[in-house]
C-alpha cells in the first residue's frame, strides 16, 4: 500500500499538475463510494496539496471574485492499499475515479481523480489531520525522533520491532516495505524487542571534540534506526515517479524495484507478524519470532510471478464481515464471481495459505432402498461487502 514516500510523491505532482490550472464548478463523487460528499462549488478555485506521514491534504482555495463567495475548503485523504491522484481529459475518466474536480472553461476540460480501485481510501473535510498521528518520519524528523524516544515505556515497544515500526502513533509514514529495508540496512532482526533497540539511541550521544562536519560524517556513515526511518524515505522521493506500486511496464516502477534490498527480493525469508503482515528479513527473525512460524525464502523463480504485496496498515473497521477463510470455517456459502461487487480485488497475497475448497459431500449408503429426496436451496447472496480485500 502507499507508505509516506508515495504521500509525498502524489502532493508533488498536485502541485506540479495543478500549478496553472483553475477549476469550477462542483466537486464531483462517485456513487459507489461510501466516503462523505464534499460540499464546495465555486466558478473559479485552485488546487493544492500538502503531506504528512501517510495522510495528504487537499486545499481548495477560490479566486478573487469567485462565486458564490466563500472559505478555502480543506480535504485529507488516506490512501488504502490503491489510492493515487490522476489528471486526465474530463471525457476519459479512469475505472474507480471516485472524487472529481474539473478544470474551468477556457481550453479542454480535464478531472483530477481520487483513484482508488479497492475502494479502502478515506477523505474527510476539514483539513485536520488525525489524532493521534505522529510527527510526519519525512518533515518533522526532530519531533519524531523526540516522541519515539520520550514514550519508550508505551507498551508498544514491548512488541517486536517490526510491528513497532508500524504504530503510526510513533513512526507516521513508515509501512510494510520501508520497515524491512530500514532492519535490513542495520542487520538488525525483525523480531528483537523494539524497546531493546531503541534504549541504546537514548545514551547515544557524540563526541563534543568533533566538528560540526565530523559529526555531520559521522551520523552519514553510521546512521540509527530512527535517522534511517527518515533517510530512506527520502531516498524514495529522490527516485521520482509513483514510489510502490503494481503497474507493471513504468519506469518509475521499475527504479522502485531496483532500489529494493530486501522487501519482497529473491533469496530474502519471511514471516508474518502478529497482525499478520509480512516481514521480509535475512538472518535470524529473532527472540520474539512467532511461534511454529515457519520462515519461507523467496526464490529467484518467484521474482517474475509475484510483485510486492502489502496489507492493510489501519485497523479495519469493526463491521467488516468475514473473510474469505472465516466463511469457509463457519459453513457459510462461497463467493462466486459473479457474486463479487465492483471494485473488490480478488487477487491473493502470495504468502497467504491458500484456501481449501469443499469437497463434494459423499453419499452415505442407503439403509433401505429409499432415496431421500435432496432439497436444492436458492442462492444465497455474497456476504463480502464492497471493497472488502479478498485476501
Amino acid at each position: 500500500m502507499p507508505e509516506g514516500p508515495e504521500l509525498h510523491l502524489a502532493s508533488h505532482f498536485v502541485n506540479e499538475a495543478c500549478r496553472e490550472l483553475v477549476f469550477g464548478g462542483c466537486v464531483e463523487k462517485s456513487p459507489v463510494s461510501r466516503n462523505p460528499e464534499v460540499p464546495f462549488e465555486s466558478s473559479a478555485y485552485n488546487i493544492s496539496a500538502l503531506a504528512r506521514g501517510k495522510e495528504l491534504r487537499l486545499t481548495l482555495s477560490p479566486l478573487p471574485g469567485a462565486q458564490p463567495q466563500q472559505e478555502p475548503l480543506a480535504l485529507v485523504f488516506r490512501f488504502g492499499m490503491t489510492g493515487s491522484f490522476q489528471l486526465v481529459p474530463s471525457d476519459a475518466l479512469p475505472p474507480h475515479a471516485h472524487l472529481r474536480f474539473y478544470t474551468a472553461p477556457p481550453g479542454p476540460r480535464l478531472a483530477l481523480c481520487f483513484v482508488d480501485i479497492r475502494r479502502f481510501g478515506r477523505w474527510d473535510l476539514g483539513g485536520e489531520w488525525q489524532p493521534g498521528r505522529g510527527p510526519c518520519v519525512l518533515l518533522e524528523y526532530e519531533q519524531f525522533r523526540e516522541n519515539v524516544l520520550r514514550n519508550l515505556a508505551d507498551k508498544a515497544f514491548d512488541r517486536p520491532i517490526c510491528e513497532a515500526l508500524l504504530d503510526q502513533r510513533f513512526f507516521n509514514g513508515i509501512g510494510n516495505y520501508l520497515r524491512a529495508e530500514i532492519l535490513y540496512r542495520l542487520r538488525i532482526p525483525p523480531f528483537e524487542k523494539a524497546r531493546t533497540v531503541l534504549e541504546a539511541l537514548q545514551q547515544r550521544r557524540p563526541s563534543p571534540e568533533l566538528t560540526l562536519s565530523q559529526k555531520i560524517r559521522a551520523k552519514l556513515q553510521n546512521p540509527d534506526l530512527l535517522e534511517l526511518c527518515h533517510s530512506v524515505p527520502k531516498e524514495v522521493v529522490q527516485l521520482g515517479g509513483k514510489g510502490y506500486g503494481s503497474e507493471s511496464g513504468e519506469e518509475d516502477f521499475a527504479a522502485f524495484r531496483a532500489w529494493l534490498q530486501c522487501y519482497s527480493t529473491p533469496g530474502m525469508s519471511s514471516l508474518r507478524d502478529r497482525h499478520g503482515r509480512t516481514i521480509w528479513f535475512q538472518g535470524d527473525p529473532g527472540p520474539l519470532a512467532p511461534k511454529g512460524g515457519k520462515s519461507r525464502k523467496k526464490k529467484k523463480s518467484q521474482e517474475a510471478q509475484q510483485g510486492p504485496e502489502d496489507r492493510v496498515e489501519d485497523p479495519p473497521s469493526p463491521n467488516k464481515a468475514p473473510s474469505r477463510t472465516r466463511r469457509a470455517q463457519r459453513g457459510l456459502p462461497k463467493q462466486t464471481t459473479a457474486q463479487v461487487p465492483e471494485g473488490t480485488s480478488l487477487q491473493q497475497d502470495p504468502e497467504a495459505p491458500p484456501v481449501p475448497d469443499k469437497g463434494k459431500r459423499r453419499r452415505r449408503p442407503a439403509t433401505s432402498g429409499r432415496h431421500r429426496t435432496r432439497k436444492i436451496k436458492a442462492d444465497t447472496p455474497s456476504l463480502e461487502p464492497e471493497g472488502t480485500s479478498a485476501s
